[in-house]
């Protein structure tokens, strides 16, 4: 009989091309991906302290600023999801060089509120109001948004958390604190093309 495991210890599919596949070779899959997603919280953590020591000029590196933008918003009074949503903004930096909004946004979108991914999505252009200005961007250009209704949220956003934490002598909370609120809001997701009609995920 042949070994159906590899390397992993995980029953492997036979087929070499996806129309070959059967219901056994994609249960064995599903088997994989259901244990595979219970760690994303980890890999999100383990890539968010890949910024320590990317301080990009400013006076703090993009890990500090991501704390202090989380712990800003925990202080205020922000509900979990947002505070994770905070921590998590600039999360696509090293990736996403030129769109590090709408990465950050992409990751999280499963698992949080449309207004939320909104503001994750567009942060950057909110966020430019700031200081486009002083590099010969239009500053206004967040107004090309201006009817939509999580415009001020948005704003709100940039204004009273994301602009603000870069300060060095600010004392942040630790990532420590903030990963039960990471495990929790990414526990299950809201929508993904892997749902059911009963909500359930199928993979």
């Amino acid at each position: 009989m042949l070994d159906d495991t590899k390397g992993d210890g995980q029953e492997q599919a036979g087929f070499h091309a996806m129309i070959d596949g059967t219901q056994e070779d994609y249960q064995k899959i599903s088997a994989a991906f259901g244990e595979f997603s219970k760690t994303l919280p980890d890999r999100v953590m383990d890539h968010l302290k890949m910024l320590k020591g990317d301080f990009g000029g400013f006076a703090v590196d993009r890990f500090e600023h991501s704390l202090q933008t989380a712990t800003r918003a925990h202080k205020d009074g922000r509900d979990e999801e947002y505070v994770v949503c905070a921590l998590l903004h600039d999360i696509g930096d090293l990736l996403g060089t030129f769109n590090h909004a709408e990465l950050g946004a992409t990751i999280l979108k499963p698992f949080i509120s449309e207004q939320n991914y909104f503001m994750l999505q567009n942060h950057g252009v909110f966020q430019g109001y700031y200081f486009f200005h002083h590099i010969g961007l239009d500053r206004d250009a967040r107004d090309a948004f201006r009817d939509h209704e999580h415009f001020e949220y948005t704003a709100q956003f940039c204004h009273l958390y994301d602009q603000s934490s870069f300060d060095p002598n600010y004392e942040s909370l630790p990532l420590e604190f903030f990963e039960p609120m990471v495990r929790k809001v990414m526990e299950r997701p809201r929508a993904s093309i892997y749902m059911k009609e009963d909500g359930e995920t199928a993979i």
